[in-house]
């Protein structure tokens, strides 16, 4: 039986947390796109190497890196929104807490696309969805309702 799509999403963002790149990959498809707004004049991550050279930025950049689950919805057509905070240390010692808002598209059990958004409203436009149906705004941030 096929994982379900947010399973396969929790245990992604396990892969990064654990900064496994070799086991996020395993759960992506090859020609996998990561768009994230960290890396917008380069554009987008495209397939292994590309998600590799992603990864391995972060890593040069951060002494930390962590994503916490806020809460993750399964949408239609093989969607998942992730409402994310992201907690990162770089490497010259600045610290960062943020909300994230991450959109996955799933096929045949494989992420092929993950959209980065550090607006919430922004991520929640671009799926054509309101205010009310995904999340709540709170003092620190957005969360899944």
């Amino acid at each position: 039986m096929p994982q379900g799509n947010i399973e396969i999403v929790r245990q992604a963002l396990a892969a990064i947390n654990d900064r496994d790149v070799d086991r996020y990959l395993t759960l992506c498809a090859p020609d996998i796109e990561l768009i994230s707004p960290v890396a917008a004049i380069e554009g987008a991550s495209v397939g292994a190497a590309g998600i590799r050279e992603f990864f391995a930025g972060v890593d040069e950049a951060s002494n930390e890196f962590h994503l916490e689950v806020k809460s993750l919805r399964e949408l239609a057509n093989g969607r998942v929104v992730a409402f994310l905070r992201v907690s990162m240390e770089s490497t010259g010692g600045v610290s960062l807490t943020e909300p994230l808002v991450n959109v996955y598209d799933v096929a045949d059990g494989k992420l092929r696309r993950v959209q980065v958004y550090r607006d919430g409203d922004e991520a929640l436009e671009a799926m054509g969805l309101g205010d009310r149906r995904c999340r709540r705004r709170t003092s620190r941030g957005f969360e899944g309702s």
